[in-house]
């Protein structure tokens, strides 16, 4: 199930972006980038729709996805 950005009180939005930048491990793009530059790289994503974010009933887990 997909879940709207818009109806996150804003600390968690970001907490669920944080949560998964440091589930994804190391980075190994040209650039490092602190957690605060992935954070608002992923929240401008997810406001942008180019991400959304998705609940798993079933695993009860909660996942970032690119929209397709």
């Amino acid at each position: 199930m997909m879940i709207p950005w818009q109806e996150l009180e804003t600390q968690t939005l970001i907490n669920i972006a944080q949560s998964f930048i440091l589930r994804e491990g190391t980075d190994y793009g040209t650039e490092e980038l602190s957690l605060e530059e992935k954070t608002q790289n992923l929240l401008n994503q997810i406001r942008s729709g180019h991400a959304v974010i998705v609940w798993s009933e079933l695993h009860g887990t909660i996942d970032i996805k690119p929209q397709r």
